[in-house]
């Protein structure tokens, strides 16, 4: 029987702020919870955002002064409302009234004579270009007098506007980087760094006690970016140094890499030496990631996966690149959809309209981590059991006329997706017992694509009213991260009972197919036990298709109890409520702004004397689990 892949812990931070506990999730809905429920949420984002600090004397705010925190929150609330998801372009990571390019002038001299200029005997580049000449100078004079006979081509420094002026920033006034010696990484190892973090610190299980219990080799990490770390400590530094009169630095290139997630990860916060093998696949790359991890579990050979994607987007030169392509929603496309002038400003918040008549993609950081524990070990350490991962199912597209353009593959991961479903929940209402976070871009193309998808599946199941929601609405695309973000919301579904509305839109689009289905343009209360799984859809460039189906927390408890019996299940609820003590606790100290970021640098290196290697087994200084040298033959025909 394969192994079930539990989701025992997650984290991260995206513009709705620190995912663990479901905070990200509370500020998505934050207008339908109770009181406290939002002081909770608003208090988690006050301290990540800077406004509000405990000290030993209680609660300050930014300035240093002792605030009572219920009202401070009431007189701070609507900066710390706007200080997070879609909103406009902030300059924390570059001025996007200032973007500096350079622009190319050809220079001549006055009535065709050659143009003379001095420059430093530094500057002056060795081998001079073609038609420069140089007047005799003494060796004690810095200064020398060129004359070029030639037009001149030169760049001068100048600045412009950005045309895409919204973006899913994380929460104003928080910079990953604070929170640990982050020695001029890039931003999305930053992110990587406190991401990773806040999930093993949710799990309320120590993860020495882990590394005490199953072996190095049963332990894995799956985690990329998709355009690697575009951003001046990374490849953007990289390519831009030489253009700049710089020289690149040594850690910009390895730093760049799209698979440095993972090697943090198993380097500085979690000293893996399992399985390591991270996909990228555009904008499914979560998924793919995650495939990954549940095939290690149900097949047995890993026993603790740890599953995530960041993605740091926000640089100028991506922004042009999607502009180029078309794909953003520009200030200018923001107004005609609304029928504004050009003096007017564009609805910031409401750039992304997932299903509604829309102009392009809103872009977004974040950083979303899973960690998953195979069935048996979950019950024997008592883990928070937050769902289950069924399947994950990808697909190519096939021949295509544009690689951009969407294909049929995710027909195939749709449809496999709810057809394992079914296999676990029955067909009987299923419409009604399942929900699906949608891709959900904000494009023409992929509001008629995804909506046909969705609606024809539902009308295989004989379904009418499937729930769809999309959360790109309120916190753009994340790219890499996409469905990571899904993931988590749906996480949060199953512990608060609200599945999030695309509140950024009033009506559906024309083109928009609808039978079937009910696409949710308000929040929906729902009964969080009779929502058994959720669909979770990733449409990626280039034809990088996933569609997940995750099992509820109540429909995993239900399967393991057939499988493990009531005994097993009471001793494990037993155990588990210590487990739950340690996960308030770490709540309780990260909405007061201590997150215990886990980086560890030059800590606990192993070296060649800390190997130790047998016929058996193979031992490691440090670890008391050996790793066993009893490799299965499959292939015993053959020999």
């Amino acid at each position: 029987m394969a192994r079930l892949p539990v989701i025992v812990g997650f984290g991260g931070i995206n513009p709705a702020g620190r995912s663990s506990l479901h905070h990200g999730y509370r500020r998505l809905v934050i207008d339908r919870l109770s009181r406290k429920e939002s002081s909770s949420t608003r208090l988690g984002l006050a301290t990540l955002m800077g406004l509000l600090k405990q000290g030993h004397d209680g609660w300050q705010d930014s300035d240093g002064n002792t605030v009572e925190p219920g009202a401070y929150l009431d007189a701070i609330n609507d900066r710390i409302l706007a200080g997070t998801l879609i909103r406009k372009l902030e300059n924390n990571l570059f001025d996007p009234q200032q973007i500096p390019f350079n622009k190319r002038v050809a220079l001549s001299g006055v009535n065709n004579q050659p143009l003379e200029f001095f420059v430093s005997r530094k500057q002056l580049p060795d081998p001079l270009p073609s038609g420069w000449t140089i007047t005799r100078q003494s060796a004690s004079d810095d200064k020398i007098h060129v004359l070029v006979n030639d037009n001149l081509d030169v760049f001068l420094n100048c600045h412009r506007d950005s045309e895409v002026n919204s973006a899913g920033q994380l929460p104003s006034g928080f910079d990953p980087g604070d929170y640990y010696p982050s020695r001029n990484h890039p931003r999305t190892l930053q992110l990587t760094v406190f991401g990773a973090s806040d999930a093993i610190n949710s799990l309320g299980i120590d993860w020495q006690s882990i590394r005490d219990t199953v072996p190095a080799d049963q332990i894995a990490v799956y985690a990329a970016s998709c355009f690697g770390q575009m951003d001046f400590n990374g490849y953007g530094g990289l390519f831009q140094s030489r253009l700049l009169g710089k020289k690149p630095t040594s850690k910009q290139l390895p730093l760049g890499l799209a698979q440095m997630p993972a090697d943090f990860i198993n380097a500085y916060v979690m000293g893996n030496l399992g399985g390591n093998g991270p996909s990228v696949a555009a904008c499914a790359t979560f998924l793919y990631n995650l495939r990954q991890g549940i095939r290690d579990i149900q097949s047995g050979t890993h026993r603790v996966v740890i599953v995530g994607t960041s993605e740091a987007p926000l640089a100028p030169e991506l922004f042009d690149g999607f502009v180029s392509m078309g794909a953003l929603a520009s200030d200018a496309k923001l107004r005609e959809l609304d029928g504004l002038s050009e003096s007017e400003p564009p609805a910031h918040t409401r750039a992304c309209r997932p299903f509604g008549d829309n102009a392009g993609f809103t872009m977004a950081e974040s950083a979303q981590y899973v960690v998953l524990f195979d069935d048996e070990l979950a019950l024997q350490l008592g883990a928070s059991i937050h769902g289950a991962v069924n399947e994950v199912f990808v697909s190519a597209d096939g021949y295509k006329k544009s690689i951009a353009g969407p294909g049929v593959g995710n027909y195939l991961t749709m449809a496999k997706a709810m057809a394992a479903t079914a296999n676990i929940i029955g067909d009987k209402d299923i419409g009604h017992r399942t929900f699906v976070q949608a891709h959900g871009t904000g494009t023409p193309q992929n509001r008629t694509s995804e909506s046909h998808i969705i609606s024809q599946v539902a009308q295989a199941y004989g379904i009418n009213g499937w729930p769809v929601t999309a959360i790109k609405a309120y916190l753009g695309h994340t790219i890499a991260t996409a469905a990571g973000d899904q993931l988590v919301t749906s996480l949060g579904v199953w512990q608060r009972g609200i599945i999030p509305g695309i509140t950024t839109i009033e009506n559906l689009a024309d083109d928009v197919y609808t039978e079937g289905l009910d696409i949710l343009l308000q929040h929906r209360e729902v009964e969080p036990d009779a929502m058994e799984a959720v669909i979770i859809n990733a449409k990626g460039f280039g034809g990088n298709n996933a569609t997940a189906s995750v099992l509820s927390p109540k429909c995993a408890h239900t399967m393991l109890t057939r499988k493990h019996g009531k005994q097993a299940m009471a001793e494990y609820l037993q155990r588990h409520e210590k487990t739950l003590e340690k996960i308030y606790a770490y709540d309780e100290k990260a909405c007061a702004g201590h997150y215990d970021a886990i980086y560890q640098f030059g800590e606990n290196v192993l070296e060649q004397n800390d190997v130790d290697i047998s016929r058996q087994n193979t031992k490691i200084t440090g670890l008391q689990q050996s790793i066993s040298l009893e490799v299965a033959n499959n292939y015993p025909d053959f020999c």
